[in-house]
């Protein structure tokens, strides 16, 4: 479906122009003098990922590494070790992978433009389209899961967008992108907040909806979504014991045999301290030895974990 005519488009614009000038959040990565990097970082970390959990980190980072060249300076092990806990942590292999390409390839600085963005290693589409336009003020289609929500309820009627983007859902996009520069980057922040604050998946609250006169799913009377969103699983899976391995590593100042992820701290003679804690919560998950033995070997094999000296360790 497309927006009714040029003149709702405007109201739509307008309105929700409005709103986020009174109601946006303070995030570090929206003040006028933040680089291209940080929002670059900020966009990678943020990807499946909430915003309190990346906050402390990507302010960790930028202290760390306030230029691509900073970070592109030190081993790749350092950028998954100061991830944290933030969840795939391949994501920092690939900041650091961009890091490198902008400071061999680009002078140092974060390519300007949509397609120079989209040949870093590791950056999207999505990334690609939200770093040309919030650092760059360029005009493009942003669109994440946020966003899709929005349109999918204002103009479409759906309770929720399709499991997976459509073209229909980007020519959709396109279609309701202010002709405006200024205003294009303004549009696609405010419905990406207006996703995240209000038009949320659950519960979502319209009472506060700045366009929720023009709102195609309220005036359908709320329809139901046609399928049922499947949550990640976490608890007892290849991941979650991944990322208790990964834990170890990043505490560990050199690298961990592989026994020891084998068997519990107290088996092998000492108490949980230091690295033990981590091998300790490792082992309580207890994890079948073949589920173990595929989150080292899948480590090794994304490049996350590195052998040396016969034990594990984080790449170098």
């Amino acid at each position: 479906m497309t927006p009714k005519n040029t003149g709702h488009l405007w109201l739509l614009h307008e309105a929700l122009d409005q709103w986020f000038d009174a109601n946006a959040r303070d995030l570090p990565w929206r003040e006028p003098d933040c680089s291209p990097w940080g929002i670059l970082v900020s966009e990678v970390m943020l990807q499946q990922t909430p915003v309190v959990r990346v906050l402390p980190v990507w302010r960790d980072w930028m202290e760390r590494w306030p230029t691509p060249a900073d970070l592109a300076g030190h081993p790749s092990g350092d950028a998954v070790r100061h991830w944290g806990r933030l969840g795939y942590p391949r994501r920092a292999l690939r900041l650091h992978a961009a890091a490198v390409a902008i400071r061999d390839q680009h002078k140092g600085a974060v390519p300007d433009n949509y397609a120079e963005l989209l040949g870093l290693p590791g950056v999207g589409s999505y990334t690609a389209a939200a770093v040309a336009a919030f650092a760059f003020g360029r005009r493009e289609t942003v669109v994440d899961t946020n966003i899709r929500r929005v349109h999918a309820r204002l103009i479409s009627g759906q309770a929720l967008p399709a499991p997976a983007l459509t073209a229909a859902e980007m020519r959709l996009a396109e279609a309701l992108l202010p002709e405006d520069r200024g205003l294009s980057v303004r549009w696609n922040a405010s419905a990406m907040e207006l996703g995240a604050m209000v038009c949320t998946a659950r519960n979502p609250k319209c009472v506060d909806c700045p366009v929720r006169a023009g709102c195609a799913w309220l005036a359908a009377g709320e329809p139901p979504p046609s399928y049922t969103p499947k949550g990640q699983a976490w608890h007892g899976t290849d991941r979650q014991v991944r990322g208790a391995v990964m834990a170890v590593l990043r505490e560990a100042a050199g690298p961990v045999p592989r026994e020891m992820f084998e068997q519990a701290p107290a088996d092998l003679g000492f108490a949980p301290s230091g690295v033990g804690v981590p091998l300790a919560a490792l082992h309580r998950l207890n994890s079948a030895p073949e589920q173990l033995e595929r989150a080292l070997d899948g480590l090794l094999k994304d490049g996350l974990a590195e052998m040396h000296d016969g034990g594990l360790r984080l790449p170098a």
